[in-house]
């Protein structure tokens, strides 16, 4: 069995719990993570984009001066690629980025990216993520240990409350997730990430082989 430190708010280590090894105890599997996170931020994309071609562009289709005997170069319409506000050739247009992988692919990925936190110490579960308030002055005191031992912190909760949301909105370098919203780009990006016990008990069942 995998073990990992459960913490309070001082970020002191009060026990010890007892991982599934077959979801924190799996090989580093980079190709995976790879796959998975571009497989995200891929999904992210707006597509967006857009450019006009020469028949999208505003402008006459009237040839500008004869093809011949001008001593200038041969042209046609003022809508052309060649002119100042002419059609775009081969620009973007609006599309869809997104793709799906098999979740095998993306469940391999997470347990992966999960055992190597662990091994790294990167990993732990805190006891209780509460604030009494939804100021950002009281959350910042309550976790200081936390928070100034590591740049950037993830929290992931069961559920995130209203106080939590609202008081950690504003701090920089922090985020607090729900464990249904947890991804992999976030346990990726994110220096240390902290679970609450209950939400790492129902992120092990769904990601057991």
């Amino acid at each position: 069995m995998a073990n990992i430190p459960v913490i309070n708010a001082s970020n002191e280590v009060s026990r010890e719990l007892n991982l599934p090894e077959e979801v924190f105890a799996t090989p580093y599997r980079r190709d995976l993570i790879y796959e998975a996170v571009r497989n995200f931020l891929a999904n992210q994309r707006l597509g967006t984009h857009s450019t006009k071609r020469r028949d999208e562009v505003s402008g006459s289709g009237k040839k500008l001066w004869k093809q011949k005997h001008t001593g200038r170069a041969r042209m046609g319409e003022i809508r052309s690629p060649l002119w100042y506000h002419g059609g775009i050739v081969f620009g973007p247009k609006p599309r869809d980025y997104s793709y799906s992988i098999p979740k095998k692919i993306r469940r391999g990925a997470m347990r992966s990216l999960l055992s190597e936190r662990v091994r790294r110490g990167m990993l732990a579960v805190m006891d209780d993520f509460t604030v009494e308030s939804h100021r950002t002055k009281e959350f910042l005191s309550r976790y200081a240990p936390i928070l100034d031992a590591h740049k950037t912190v993830l929290f992931v909760d069961s559920a995130v409350s209203e106080p939590i949301r609202l008081a950690s909105r504003n701090v920089p370098g922090v985020k607090v997730t729900g464990v249904d919203e947890v991804n992999i780009y976030d346990l990726a990006r994110y220096e240390m990430v902290v679970f609450t016990e209950s939400a790492l008990a129902r992120l092990s069942e769904v990601l057991k082989p």
